[in-house]
């Protein structure tokens, strides 16, 4: 096992096989259920109905700027401001219900949004069983990734007539060019499963393997350090290219990486940057 020091060294160079066994082990180390507390997927996991866990899960991941803790509040803000069950809150609000909503914000994330998120919400729960169904499409079935289903729900996310222009800049797509960092992290919740219980897999269709990993700027400078990614910008490009490396480790679960990257950038300190194929 390759030991991972507690102080700043010079750079070492180590093979894919050390490589690997070092991810690994942070992978280990992460995904675990004491990982929960403190990320912001503690707010989906308050919940047990299917849809409740799809809504705040997905909503969280849409407000994913900043500071977790700060991401925390406010979705606590948010869903208290739904009595903490947001799915009959989405089925049965009334008009009288959505003025509780009007001073709703965080950081560019206005009520204009939230209003919309809402109506979205439902329109689809209205006709629809689980939010997967807005994801999956034919294409998916012969898909390497998740690319066309993101395609697919940002068309269908905007598809009411009243979608309003400020919005789409809170939903990414990979017609952008976007590296589509907060849905790839609500699809890694959605569709991956293991034991540790982290990520939550209550979807079916799509599969481990077409996941994407969700980079963000700590997961972007880790991956570079360690010669994980070369693509100067950290685009929808970059995504692909990363996670296509990832796949070199496991072909069936490459986006489990994602705690390993996170992990090394954010909660450690920086003596596994060291490390460089």
């Amino acid at each position: 096992m390759i030991a991972l020091r507690n102080s700043i060294v010079k750079t070492q160079f180590v093979t894919n096989t050390e490589l690997k066994i070092i991810l690994d082990q942070q992978v280990y180390r992460y995904n675990h259920a004491s990982f929960i507390q403190d990320d912001p997927i503690r707010i989906p996991h308050r919940y047990t109905l299917l849809q409740d866990i799809e809504i705040t899960a997905f909503w969280v991941a849409m407000l994913a700027w900043g500071q977790r803790q700060t991401i925390i509040n406010k979705a606590e803000e948010l869903f208290n401001l739904m009595d903490n069950a947001p799915y009959e809150f989405v089925l049965n609000h009334s008009e009288k219900d959505k003025i509780r909503l009007l001073h709703f914000k965080h950081r560019t994330f206005q009520a204009t949004d939230t209003l919309y998120f809402l109506a979205f919400f439902q329109w689809f729960y209205r006709e629809n069983h689980s939010l997967e169904t807005a994801f999956w499409s034919d294409a998916l079935k012969e898909s390497p990734t998740v690319e066309p289903a993101l395609r697919q729900f940002h068309q269908l996310f905007f598809s009411l007539p009243d979608a309003p222009e400020r919005t789409r800049k809170h939903l990414s797509t990979p017609e952008r060019k976007s590296a589509c960092k907060r849905l790839n992290m609500f699809l890694r919740w959605m569709v991956r499963k293991d034991e540790a219980g982290v990520d939550f897999g209550l979807w079916q269709r799509i599969q481990p393997a077409q996941l994407l990993i969700p980079l963000d700027v700590h997961v972007d400078r880790v991956a570079r350090r360690l010669g994980l990614l070369e693509r100067k910008q950290t685009d929808w490009l970059a995504v692909l290219e990363l996670t296509d490396r990832l796949r070199q480790f496991d072909a069936n679960d490459p986006v489990k990486y994602d705690f390993a990257l996170f992990g090394m950038g954010v909660l450690e300190e920086p003596p596994y940057l060291s490390y460089k194929v």
